[in-house]
């Protein structure tokens, strides 16, 4: 993981392009960029080889492709935790991915449980793994137009509810911060938290959705 060991000129780099107040629009782009990189690495890494001209996915810019690398690395050691948690999510959530109001209603019920405690960077790399293992359930199961249906979840759920926690953090560079000075070890109890906190919402889920309003 070479990439959580980058000297702090790089970790300088990459601050000063987000050295400026972002805007609630630039802030929900950037993480719906940065969702579509997410999906792309676990399309490619369970063997579905999509491409960006495939699924008309927009480069990311440079500083945000870093930031992308170091959300993948972390989202890698959440996923090897505990990887029967991050596999067959549709499954475990007992929805239908031909279904893309149930799959858009599902993502943002299990965003906003994740989050329904507080915000912290490693329930955002929960959210981004939950992302990618519903979109790897979509394309597997021939339904690939739902993938964008997911994004746009993500970017809705961002705007709501994370916009301003990321702000106060000057946006998306904090968390190349958490990981760029130090070894990945210090970081396990929170990634150990996040784990098991989505482990047992992940069993009430389907009730969580079905239930009547």
């Amino acid at each position: 993981m070479e990439v959580l060991r980058k000297s702090s000129v790089f970790a300088s780099e990459v601050l000063d392009v987000f050295d400026r107040s972002l805007t609630d629009k630039e802030l929900v782009s950037q993480s719906k960029a940065l969702c579509r990189e997410y999906i792309l690495s676990r399309l490619n890494q369970n063997g579905l080889g999509w491409s960006k001209s495939e699924i008309n996915f927009s480069r990311t810019n440079a500083a945000l492709e870093e930031v992308s690398m170091v959300l993948l690395c972390l989202g890698d050691e959440l996923e090897c935790m505990q990887p029967s948690l991050y596999r067959n999510v549709a499954r475990q959530l007992n929805i239908s991915v031909s279904m893309e109001n149930m799959v858009s209603d599902a993502f943002i019920g299990v965003a906003t449980e994740i989050f329904s405690t507080g915000i912290t960077w490693g329930k955002v790399v929960s959210m981004y793994a939950v992302a990618g293992a519903l979109a790897v359930d979509c394309v597997r199961h021939g339904h690939p137009t739902t993938v964008h249906i997911i994004v746009d979840s993500l970017g809705q759920f961002v705007r709501k509810v994370l916009v301003q926690w990321l702000k106060k953090r000057g946006g998306w560079a904090e968390i190349t911060k958490c990981v760029v000075k130090r070894d990945l070890t210090p970081e396990q109890h929170w990634l150990s938290s996040t784990v098991e906190s989505l482990k047992y919402f992940l069993t009430t889920m389907y009730v969580y959705i079905m239930k009547e309003p």
